[in-house]
């Protein structure tokens, strides 16, 4: 008999309904978060009521959320328990999802005890195993009409452990015997687990029963789930399991709708896919179930897809859906507009990032270049690099000169081609380390260089010695952003000193942080950033945490080193977007006293770029070879490319000169290769 009493007396005075229908871990006597609002402080919990013998939910931060097991159901399903037909479907809402079995023919009500008043919470017992017996028999050609109407194939019943059964013999909860016979008209299908069998009777009015102990944690299709994919749906029933099944998805569904999903499941499984999405009915009690669900495991990225359908008894779920006529390719369509709803703010941003082949972008322009290697282009950050007094400065200085010329004079630019600035757009100077007084030496001398009588008034020289660093780059990204509108362009900016930007070169996330921001300016504004780090390289890479950013953003990366004549400094390219650093010229300038300047002294020799070749590579090799002795050719060719930021082209270039110059070796008896000095 359905009523109230005999629901009480089935679950525990009430206790077993808060644990079906309230998610997540939660004991008696503490608070937690409740799910019927948006709670943000936990401030209610279920106690036992000794007066009225019944287990009730206290909100002490909003008292008109407290009540019964049969109050809390009726706020999660929207129905009033003053009303009187509201009532009867909450006993029956709660009858069907807990699988009691009250209202079947064969239930016999028990008969009440007089219960002394206990002082301690009742404590709820174990679900009772219960005995069951089943026949079963081949799928008739009915039935698989039935299944076939959802698209559900032989093969995927017996995928899905699903058989048809022609009779199912049980108990109820007081042991009280009874059975199902399967007839044309009412049909038995079984879904057969390990310890125990649910039973779907899809034309009767007792449709779900089970035998065995279903547990806890019941869930449908896990088994059959693939260890990785892209999208898990999470329906609310078996047979929609197997219907997104039958037309190319994977789902899982819970014992109902409302029963609590176990997080540690759905934690697991979210290492597993990248979406896991509620699909529930469309009716009202499946989007309140898909609603607190959402909630609940919102932290483990859960989101709910509405079906666009009315809602009604014969057009609410997945299956309904694809009888309507709908395909495989409609319902694709139906998460690809949630994933556009799901990232509109995104795809609208990346929208006008897309490149458009109708209308190719503008060719970057070259600001810098040496002979036909491109080293500043616009939009990009170009790397000077070299240790305490090899002339980093000066080599700027001579790239400032050339940029801010406007006829075709020829100066001395120490063996790189500058693009002049005949449309007189802005050129920036932040120096972060020398005083105002040598800044405006240096600034006159380059002057000289570029044979300019006074400064142009599209050159700026800033000395930021005396800001804070945070203030520094502040400085840079305003003054950046005025000077582009007032000289509608900046040609060129040099930052002399980008380590003082942050407070450690070491700062992984400061590092980033800033040659992002430097990057995106250079894209903005369209113009070349020329970077000074004053730093000694590690062979062909940049040490620290920033060296090590600039070394994936830079297009170009030029280090400057002192010659075995002290007064000569080579300049040689660590990084070239476009093609290998190592067949870059080495560049020499030197001072010269009677000119007051540095000035180019030519390529070095042939021989010298060659040894420089061989000698990089081999420290290459030696770092490499290092942490392994062996390594195939494709290993090889791949931890070069990692290691010198280079293309596979490149990369293999520079195998077969380390084989000819015997660098490395190949052993004949596997094929893999070592380096001469590191085999054991």
């Amino acid at each position: 008999m359905l009523n109230k009493e005999e629901i009480l007396r089935h679950t525990n005075n009430g206790l077993n309904v808060f644990k079906h229908y309230i998610p997540g871990q939660w004991k008696t006597g503490r608070n937690f978060l409740n799910p019927l609002y948006d709670d943000r402080k936990a401030s209610c919990n279920v106690y036992f009521d000794r007066r009225g013998g019944v287990y009730r939910i206290k909100d002490f931060g909003n008292d008109g959320y407290s009540g019964d097991c049969f109050f809390f159901v009726g706020n999660l399903k929207g129905l009033n328990c003053n009303n009187g037909a509201d009532f009867v479907e909450i006993l029956k809402t709660i009858n069907r999802d807990m699988s009691l079995g009250l209202d079947s023919p064969d239930y016999i009500p028990t008969v009440p005890k007089s219960t002394p008043q206990k002082k301690e919470p009742v404590i709820s017992e174990p679900a009772k195993t219960k005995p069951y017996n089943i026949i079963q028999q081949k799928f008739s050609s009915g039935e698989l009409d039935f299944w076939m109407q959802s698209g559900i194939t032989p093969e995927i019943l017996k995928l899905y452990k699903t058989v048809s059964l022609k009779e199912f013999r049980s108990e109820n909860k007081d042991n009280k015997p009874f059975f199902f016979t399967s007839t044309e008209a009412e049909p038995i299908f079984g879904y057969i687990g390990k310890r125990y069998v649910k039973i779907y009777r899809p034309f009767s009015d007792v449709r779900f029963l089970y035998g065995g102990t279903i547990g806890e944690n019941y869930c449908f299709g896990l088994e059959q789930l693939p260890a990785k994919g892209d999208t898990l749906f999470i329906t609310g029933g078996e047979k929609d399991v197997m219907t997104l099944a039958a037309h190319g998805f994977h789902a899982i569904c819970f014992n109902s709708e409302t029963s609590t999903i176990p997080t540690d499941i759905i934690y697991k499984l979210s290492f597993r896919f990248k979406h896991i999405v509620l699909l529930y009915d469309a009716d009202k009690t499946g989007i309140d179930a898909a609603i607190r669900h959402e909630k609940a495991l919102s932290e483990y990225g859960v989101k709910r897809l509405v079906l666009p359908l009315s809602g009604e008894k014969n057009d609410k779920d997945i299956t309904d859906f694809f009888r309507n006529g709908n395909t495989r390719k409609d319902f694709r369509q139906l998460f690809i507009d949630f994933l556009d709803n799901l990232y509109s703010e995104t795809m609208t941003m990346l929208k006008s990032c897309e490149i458009d082949f109708n209308n190719p972008p503008a060719k970057a322009e070259e600001v810098i270049s040496a002979g036909d290697v491109p080293l500043g282009t616009q939009g990009n950050i170009l790397c000077i690099t070299g240790g305490e007094g090899t002339g980093k400065s000066n080599y700027v200085a001579a790239l400032i000169a050339g940029s801010i010329i406007k006829d075709n004079r020829t100066i001395d630019t120490l063996g790189v081609n500058v693009r002049d600035n005949s449309d007189s757009k802005a050129v920036l100077l932040y120096d972060t380390e020398q005083s105002e007084v040598q800044l405006f030496k240096n600034v006159s001398n380059l002057l000289n260089r570029a044979q300019l009588n006074e400064k142009p008034e599209e050159l700026r020289a800033f000395s930021l010695t005396g800001m804070s660093r945070k203030e520094r780059l502040q400085a840079i990204v305003q003054s950046m952003d005025k000077y582009h509108y007032e000289y509608e362009g900046i040609r060129l900016v040099v930052i002399d000193g980008i380590a003082d930007l942050v407070l450690s070169a070491n700062d992984e996330a400061e590092s980033i942080r800033i040659v992002d921001e430097l990057y995106r300016l250079a894209g903005i504004y369209r113009t070349c950033i020329v970077c000074v780090l004053h730093y000694v390289p590690n062979g062909l890479k940049l040490r620290g945490h920033l060296g090590s950013e600039l070394q994936r953003k830079a297009a170009a990366i030029m280090s400057i080193e002192l010659d075995n004549e002290p007064s000569v400094s080579v300049v040689k390219a660590l990084k070239v977007r476009d093609g290998s650093p190592l067949d870059v010229p080495l560049m020499q300038f030197s001072w010269d006293k009677e000119m007051g300047m540095h000035i180019y002294m030519g390529e070095k020799p042939r021989e010298e770029k060659e040894k420089r070749k061989e000698k990089e590579l081999a420290n290459v090799a030696r770092e490499i070879f290092d942490t392994q002795r062996h390594l195939t050719y494709i290993d090889l060719c791949d931890r070069i490319q990692q290691t010198m930021d280079v293309k596979e082209r490149t990369a293999k270039s520079y195998i077969k000169y380390m084989r000819e110059k015997e660098i490395i070796i190949k052993d004949p008896s596997n094929q893999n290769y070592f380096m001469i000095g590191h085999i054991i």
